[in-house]
């Protein structure tokens, strides 16, 4: 009997079809299976539902929804009231947002896979930061992403992105994307932080200006101002509150 870890897909928007979704299922599993485990160390099974299907006990769910229920939010992963690790894709708010609601899956998949808790940090000493374990966000632009069986998915960062000690020759840092230094952020990609100075979750996001059009890093982006409070609900928000005090998600 198989160890790895069960998710169970169900597409419960009206944007995206049945066919649309057992397409990038396969395409979701070989990235989870085959390039993802390879850097990671991770695997699973994916299994698509349909809507009428119950989840099965144990698996964690990755559902597609139309809309968000956080503003702002593409998709996010979660807990559920029991423990259980949950994704969520808003398709058609990825949709009028111009992105492909594929890249959206497969960030939240394999976030939820790398950090299911919502606890795992990286210190980075030079700063006096803690950065979130999101393996996407640093690289989460569309056109980023690459193409298994004609789906587009999500590029990710390598262990190394996150262990600015033990940088070696030649070490790459994401999957396809050129990252050439840990806690670096692509075009159109961010990182929370923890400032152990005193300044709480932040958050940084690769900037980009018209005479200078190079890839900043962490390290040199400015943090978001201090009334850049987190979204209820967010990540963000979750990191800076006791377990105990977070908003918990329904798979529905």
């Amino acid at each position: 009997m198989s160890s790895k870890t069960l998710i169970a897909v169900k597409n419960l928007s009206t944007v995206v079809t049945q066919a649309q979704i057992a397409k990038a299922v396969p395409a979701l599993q070989k990235q989870v299976s085959n390039d993802f485990c390879s850097a990671w160390g991770i695997d699973a099974k994916l299994q698509l539902l349909t809507k009428s299907q119950k989840v099965p006990t144990g698996a964690w769910l990755l559902g597609l929804f139309d809309d968000a229920d956080q503003a702002g939010a593409l998709g996010y992963h979660d807990l559920t009231r029991t423990g259980q690790p949950l994704g969520k894709v808003f398709a058609r708010t990825t949709i009028n947002d111009g992105g492909l609601w594929s890249v959206t899956c497969s960030h939240e998949l394999l976030e939820m896979l790398a950090d299911p808790n919502i606890n795992l940090c990286a210190f980075d000493e030079a700063n006096r930061r803690l950065y979130a374990y999101e393996v996407c966000d640093a690289v989460e632009a569309d056109k980023l992403g690459y193409q298994i069986d004609g789906v587009t998915v999500s590029d990710f960062v390598l262990p190394g992105w996150f262990e600015p000690t033990h940088v070696s020759k030649g070490e790459r840092f994401a999957f396809k994307s050129k990252v050439t230094r840990p806690f670096q952020l692509l075009a159109g990609g961010y990182i929370s932080y923890f400032d152990l100075a005193g300044g709480g979750w932040q958050q940084l996001t690769a900037r980009t200006t018209p005479s200078d059009a190079r890839q900043m890093s962490a390290a040199t982006s400015p943090p978001a101002p201090y009334t850049a409070r987190p979204r209820v609900g967010s990540r963000r928000e979750r990191r800076r509150l006791p377990k105990a005090q977070w908003l918990v998600s329904t798979a529905s």
